[in-house]
């Protein structure tokens, strides 16, 4: 990484070719110096073939992430040891600066859910995820960031504030928060609160990686549910929130992520650049 908080994307096979033509850090490349790239872990747990070979091309001139899918650090089992030993494998091989994980539950046995499923903010669910989360940094040999979860419907069972919540695992555990923008924009609509003050309450020295991400209205219900789609453009309001909350923790490093409809890579460059111009803003006012 560059000395300052860079702006990343997430690296899709269609632009293995462009992302390998990046010049490597340290060459006078203007606001994508920095650039970096993530991937689900999930999508290069095979033995070889030519992902893992485009990958270690691009690990060779750029920094990498990882953002785990399936841990399912919030179900009702301990995390997969196979899952975990084929993480670790990956850490070892590509060494990550930074490793990630979601707060939801998408594994019962051998079945897994393809969205990253929501769970009651109880004391018993404290007590289950911090375990896994314990488990999860110990094996993979990293201490890794929790991000926050998409709100679509009121759920029976929280007896802990969202913000709070997390805050609790990060400090019994020692892991680090990947706060999501537009999950807290998203949430906020959707339930009714203030993404302003979610991003105010979150401790500055536990933020590790932001991400930002476009959201679509729900074809059915409309503007009244928002959907965090990752197929759009990130919004005007989630820059807004993003800059807001940069310039109270100053920066951090900060991932577009685009999982559907995925346009040509400089378009994501035009959206990595502008993160790259509010990170430099947020270190220059720091």
């Amino acid at each position: 990484m560059s000395a300052f908080p860079t702006a990343g994307l997430g690296l899709k096979p269609q632009h293995y070719v462009e992302a390998e033509a990046c010049p490597a850090v340290g060459g006078p490349n203007g606001l994508q110096d920095g650039l970096w790239f993530e991937v689900h872990p999930e999508n290069y747990m095979v033995d070889g073939g030519p992902r893992l070979s485009w990958l270690e091309r691009i690990r060779a001139r750029r920094p990498l992430s990882l953002h785990g899918v399936g841990l399912s650090l919030a179900g009702d089992e301990r995390p997969d040891r196979a899952h975990l030993a084929r993480f670790r494998a990956l850490i070892d091989r590509f060494e990550p600066f930074v490793v990630s994980e979601h707060l939801a539950w998408s594994r019962r046995g051998n079945v897994y859910h393809p969205d990253l499923l929501p769970v009651p903010r109880s004391r018993e669910m404290l007590t289950l995820v911090c375990d896994h989360v314990e488990e999860a940094q110990e094996y993979l040999g990293r201490r890794i960031l929790i991000e926050n979860p998409t709100a679509y419907l009121p759920m029976a069972g929280h007896e802990w504030d969202d913000v709070d919540f997390l805050v609790e695992i990060a400090r019994r555990t020692g892991c680090g928060l990947l706060v999501d923008v537009n999950n807290v924009h998203v949430s906020a609509a959707n339930m009714g609160g203030s993404a302003e003050a979610w991003l105010d309450a979150v401790p500055a020295d536990l933020v590790g990686e932001i991400h930002l991400a476009g959201h679509r209205p729900d074809p059915v219900w409309g503007e009244a549910l928002l959907i965090d789609s990752h197929d759009a453009p990130v919004a005007e309001a989630v820059w807004r929130l993003y800059e807001r909350l940069i310039g109270r923790i100053g920066g951090r490093p900060t991932l577009i992520e685009r999982d559907g409809d995925v346009p040509e890579f400089a378009e994501l460059l035009g959206e990595q650049a502008r993160a790259a111009e509010a990170l430099m803003l947020a270190e220059a006012l720091a």
